[in-house]
């Protein structure tokens, strides 16, 4: 059970950690209506899932964003909206509510307490620059209590960059960060991430403690 948990949760973060870089100020048209969607694929580049996003109303600073995640056959696995603040400095993010609530309903039986520190992202990136960690700590009773922390470590901004995908050719800063997770036994990935001015996310690269890729993902369509 352990090792489920674990690849669901870190499916779950591969498409997060998308949509962290993408919705406030430079690096997010932050605007009622736009519609953007990530797929993403296994190592060999076969498609994997898709997550369709929509930014729904914007409200004092707050948006709130639907998501809807389909699997390789388009067929929808489940939905959810969550909220992101946007300040005079970038955006802020709750990490508990981009926990799916298919990971809810798959332990429905279980109690699950969720605490931990929210992730950043700065409106201005410049290359060399140090992002602030983020961390979740999710407590699980089955019985006996299992717990599962996630940290997101070491965000750096590495380089600039040109990335095409299925929506075009982008500009982009290349950021990459270690994600660091511990249930029983700890395993650390390492995330490569590029973000366009504009546009958010364009791709994302997850590799294991080898260096082997795992999964990598790509934005698709944007519309705004």
């Amino acid at each position: 059970m352990k090792t489920k948990i674990i690849t669901f949760v870190l499916s779950l973060l591969i498409s997060a950690s998308t949509v962290c870089q993408n919705v406030c100020g430079t690096y997010y048209p932050f605007k009622e209506g736009v519609k953007f969607q990530i797929t993403n694929f296994d190592k060999k580049g076969k498609k994997a899932s898709v997550v369709d996003y929509q930014v729904l109303d914007i409200k004092n600073n707050v948006a709130s964003i639907s998501s809807k995640i389909s699997d390789d056959k388009d067929k929808e696995i489940t939905t959810t909206i969550f909220e992101v603040t946007c300040n005079s400095d970038g955006i802020t993010i709750d990490f508990k509510s981009l926990m799916n609530p298919e990971l809810f309903k798959q332990y429905k039986d279980m109690e699950i307490e969720m605490t931990g520190t929210n992730i950043d992202f700065p409106n201005k990136l410049k290359v060399g620059q140090k992002l602030a960690d983020a961390k979740l700590n999710m407590t699980m009773n089955m019985g006996i209590k299992m717990t599962m922390y996630i940290e997101m470590v070491n965000r750096t901004v590495n380089a600039q960059e040109s990335i095409t995908t299925a929506a075009g050719t982008f500009n982009c800063f290349a950021l990459s960060y270690d994600t660091e997770m511990k249930m029983g036994i700890k395993q650390t990935y390492k995330i490569k991430e590029w973000i366009a001015e504009g546009v958010g996310a364009v791709k994302s690269e997850t590799y294991n403690n080898s260096g082997k890729l795992m999964a990598f993902s790509e934005l698709t369509s944007i519309t705004k």
